[in-house]
C-alpha cells in the first residue's frame, strides 16, 4: 500500500517509437471516488514526465478526499477509506503537484474528458485557477477511437499485444497509456505526426470552452450548449436573462464553466461600458442657451 508522495527517476526501457518534445509531456491518471467531476474527489495520483531529452520522473500519491468512497467505486479501482485515511488532502499537495507539471504538456486516456476537468476542479476548491491556456492537451482514447475505437485494456492489447493486469490502479494505467502513445505513433507513421502540437489538435476538441462543455465556440462567439437556451449567444442570453448567470452560479454547475462564464460576462460588461463611454463623447454637446440637440441621455443597460 503507497501513502504519501513519491518523486524518482524512471530508468524504464520500453521499446516502440521515442515521443519528439519541445516540453516535458505529463501523462496522468486520476482515480476518484465517482464520475461526477463537479462533487466528486481524487483518491489517488499517477503522474509519469517524459522530457525532451527522454528521462522520465514521476509523481504518485494517495490523497484522502475527506468524503466516503462508495464501495462499488472501490471495487474498481481498490481503493477503500482505509487506504487513504492516513494521505494528505488535495490541498497538502497542491502546491507541490503543481509545481512538479509546471511547464508541461499534458496526456491521458481518456483525459480531456475526465482527469483534466477533475484535476482543475481540485485547484478550483483551493483558490488556485490554474492557468492551461498554454498547454496542449494529447488524449491518447481520443486518437485509440477515431482510428480504432476501445477502453485502455483493449488499446493496449490491439496496440501492444500484451494484456493490461490491475487496470483502474492509476500507475498501471499510465504506463499502459504511455506505451500505447508510442505504438500508436509506429502505428500510424502516415497519418499521425510525432509531435505534440500536431496531436493537441488532433485530440482537443477546441470548440468547447469550459471542460464541463457547457459552452461552446461558433466562429467569434461564444453559445451555451445546454438546456432551454441551446444555441443561443452568452451574449444574447445575459441581455434577455441576466438572472440566468445568476442561477448557473448557484447550481451545480463546474467551477471552471463558471469561471470561463465570469470571463465571458466581465468582457461583454466591459465592452459595453466602453461603448456607452464613446457614445457619450460623441454625443451633441448642449447649445449655451441650455438646450441640447440630442435626443436624451443615453439610459445606462445591464448589458
Amino acid at each position: 500500500m503507497f501513502l504519501g508522495k513519491l518523486f524518482t527517476k524512471l530508468n524504464t526501457s520500453i521499446l516502440y517509437m521515442e515521443l519528439k518534445l519541445q516540453k516535458p509531456l505529463a501523462i496522468f491518471d486520476l482515480e476518484a471516488t465517482g464520475a461526477n467531476i463537479a462533487t466528486d474527489r481524487i483518491v489517488e495520483i499517477y503522474i509519469l514526465k517524459i522530457k525532451p531529452d527522454g528521462t522520465k520522473d514521476e509523481f504518485m500519491t494517495r490523497v484522502n478526499p475527506r468524503m466516503p468512497i462508495p464501495p462499488e467505486v472501490s471495487e474498481i479501482h481498490g481503493i477503500t477509506d482505509e487506504d487513504v485515511k492516513d494521505s494528505p488532502s488535495f490541498l497538502n499537495i497542491a502546491f507541490e503537484l503543481k509545481d512538479f507539471l509546471e511547464g508541461c504538456d499534458l496526456g491521458g486516456y481518456n483525459s480531456n474528458r475526465f482527469d483534466v476537468p477533475l484535476l482543475l476542479e481540485e485547484f478550483y476548491r483551493i483558490g488556485i485557477n490554474w492557468d492551461l491556456s498554454q498547454t496542449k492537451f494529447v488524449d491518447v482514447f481520443k486518437i485509440f477511437t477515431r482510428m480504432e475505437g476501445r477502453d485502455l485494456s483493449s488499446a493496449y492489447k490491439f496496440y501492444c499485444k500484451k494484456e493490461l493486469e490491475n487496470a483502474h490502479a492509476a500507475k498501471n494505467d499510465v504506463i499502459a497509456t504511455y506505451e500505447v502513445l508510442k505504438a500508436q505513433l509506429e502505428r500510424y507513421q502516415g497519418d499521425l505526426e510525432n509531435d505534440v502540437d500536431f496531436l493537441h489538435e488532433f485530440t482537443y476538441e477546441s470548440h468547447f470552452v469550459d471542460t464541463g462543455r457547457r459552452l461552446i465556440r461558433d466562429g467569434e462567439l461564444v453559445k451555451f450548449n445546454f438546456g432551454k437556451h441551446k444555441g443561443k449567444t452568452v451574449e444574447q442570453v445575459l441581455q434577455q436573462e441576466p438572472q440566468y448567470y445568476n442561477w448557473i452560479m448557484k447550481s451545480d454547475f463546474l467551477m471552471d464553466t463558471k469561471q470561463k462564464l465570469t470571463e465571458l460576462r466581465n468582457a461583454i460588461l466591459d465592452r459595453k461600458k466602453k461603448e456607452r463611454e464613446a457614445a457619450q463623447e460623441n454625443a451633441p454637446k448642449k447649445n449655451s442657451g441650455g438646450g441640447s440637440n440630442s435626443s436624451g441621455p443615453i439610459q445606462p443597460t445591464l448589458f
